[in-house]
């Protein structure tokens, strides 16, 4: 189902290869959060995916790039906290998509998009699934 989604946004689109099931535990104790239904999917269909210019990071990428999002000195000193997001991939210019996480964990399958230029965080699409189908339609770009 994935990559026939992200195929029809760009049939140049490069996959990685599937996550298995520790990869997916590694993540979710590492921010001790339960990652949606629907991206472990994805995970376990690609651990990632390089779509018309845009990444959707495998699992060792996200857990560096949050990790490194969460302790840097000058992140902290720059933005908001980005500790309430996490990130899943970003649009190749420094801005990111992420689910949003209150209370301690990821509480539905909204995607987000923080702008690193501005430190704007805006909802973009009720899922991952429904970002590459409004992104297939030139709904959304990114």
């Amino acid at each position: 189902m994935w990559k026939t989604l992200m195929k029809s946004v760009s049939e140049d689109s490069i996959f990685n290869e599937p996550a298995i099931n520790n990869q997916i535990e590694e993540i979710e104790a590492k921010f001790n959060l339960n990652l949606p239904r629907e991206f472990i999917s994805f995970l376990k269909e690609t651990n990632g995916a390089e779509v018309k210019g845009a990444g959707f990071s495998s699992i060792k990428f996200i857990i560096e790039l949050n990790s490194d999002f969460r302790r840097d000195k000058v992140f902290k000193e720059t933005y908001m906290p980005l500790d309430c997001l996490l990130f899943i991939g970003g649009s190749g210019n420094g801005d990111y998509f992420g689910y949003s996480i209150v209370d301690g964990d990821i509480q539905s399958e909204n995607i987000y998009y923080w702008n690193h230029e501005t430190d704007s965080r805006e909802w973009i699409a009720p899922s991952l699934e429904q970002l590459f189908i409004w992104w297939s339609e030139g709904k959304v770009s990114v």
